[in-house]
């Protein structure tokens, strides 16, 4: 389920990219996503009779959750409007080895150093994966350094939401606690775009065709993500790592980008960690 996250992730990137190229503004893509997924969740709950109920001292938890989560968005979205969407997701991928680290520090799981390596090794093949080496990201970084930090602020936002959709907030329904984080986002988004005039649509159909895409992506892979995010441990997480490799073969599919043969050896070096990391678990 992880990976088909990390897939629908990748897709809503792409969709997302093409939108911002044909004149919508980040706002109003975190926007859309936003109240779009809390709208499905509560005709969701709706049908399934399902208590919209949030209890009382889990109520500021919620709260913040979403800030999180807009805060993570707003983020990540900037990142992709400034430098490539892969090297975004590169960057963003420290957030599932932060919520482990997180996790153990808290004392919520035991220190498992076994699974170190392989997250690692799943990190470096995404670099090979990506075609980033220490040596252009220092002579690029005038050009792709805002991107970066915002990539990087992003991963420290969502490695937060991890932990408390995890260990704080896992009693509560995966719906109910979904909604209240994407409501949540929706009305601070609208709120703060709408007051500084930040909310732009796209200017012709094929961004509008964006827009929808990263909606109905991101709708359905932000609801996987926290149903099952409480069911499994931490580590699991690293198998997001998929994510950037997704975006990698779909822009090669959709945008004729080219793959080097490095590239194809770290998308396989990735998914071989991700394995290794599935397997030491047992």
């Amino acid at each position: 389920m992880l990976l088909g996250v990390g897939m629908a992730f990748a897709a809503n990137h792409l969709c997302a990219r093409i939108a911002f190229d044909h004149g919508a503004s980040v706002g109003a893509g975190v926007a859309v996503r936003a109240t779009s997924t809390a709208l499905v969740l509560l005709v969701m709950m709706r049908l399934q009779g399902v208590a919209l109920s949030i209890p009382a001292r889990l109520r500021g938890w919620s709260l913040l959750a979403g800030i999180l989560i807009a805060t993570q968005s707003f983020c990540l979205y900037s990142a992709v409007a400034r430098i490539p969407p892969a090297l975004a997701l590169l960057v963003f991928q420290t957030s599932p080895m932060l919520y482990v680290l997180v996790s153990w520090a808290m004392g919520k799981e035991a220190p498992r150093w076994s699974a170190l390596p392989p997250m690692l090794v799943g990190l470096a093949g995404l670099a090979l994966a990506l075609d980033l080496r220490v040596e252009q990201l220092e002579s690029r970084w005038g050009e792709i350094g805002a991107g970066v930090l915002w990539a990087f602020a992003s991963g420290v936002s969502m490695a937060m939401v991890y932990y408390l959709n995890t260990h704080v907030m896992r009693s509560m329904d995966g719906r109910v606690r979904t909604f209240a984080m994407t409501a949540v986002t929706a009305t601070l988004v609208i709120a703060g775009g709408a007051a500084a005039h930040a909310i732009v649509f796209p200017s012709d159909p094929t961004g509008w065709v964006g827009l929808a895409g990263l909606t109905v992506f991101y709708c359905i892979a932000v609801i996987s993500l926290f149903f099952v995010l409480p069911r499994v441990p931490a580590t699991s997480t690293a198998a997001l790592n998929f994510e950037p490799i997704a975006l990698l073969l779909l822009a090669f599919i959709f945008l004729g980008n080219t793959v080097t043969p490095l590239q194809l050896l770290g998308a396989f070096i990735t998914v071989g960690a991700i394995v290794w990391l599935g397997v030491s678990k047992k």
